[in-house]
């Protein structure tokens, strides 16, 4: 699976995100609809790390599905 079918699914997908990374909002994760850029960008946010932290557990995300 690749970023862009994610995408495309966001909305099969948000539940798994919201397991994944509890300080996201329901809101936030609406915002993000799927797009990559969007969630590491909330993720560094709420969790107050960095952007290579983000990234990383973005790709995690992206694997484990």
């Amino acid at each position: 699976m690749n970023w862009t079918q994610i995408e495309g699914k966001w909305e099969d997908f948000q539940g798994q995100a919201r397991t994944k990374w509890g300080k996201l909002t329901n809101q936030d994760l609406e915002q993000v609809k799927g797009r990559r850029d969007q969630l590491i960008a909330k993720l560094k946010v709420r969790y107050g790390e960095a952007q290579e932290w983000a990234e990383g557990q973005v790709d995690e995300f992206l694997a484990q599905l």
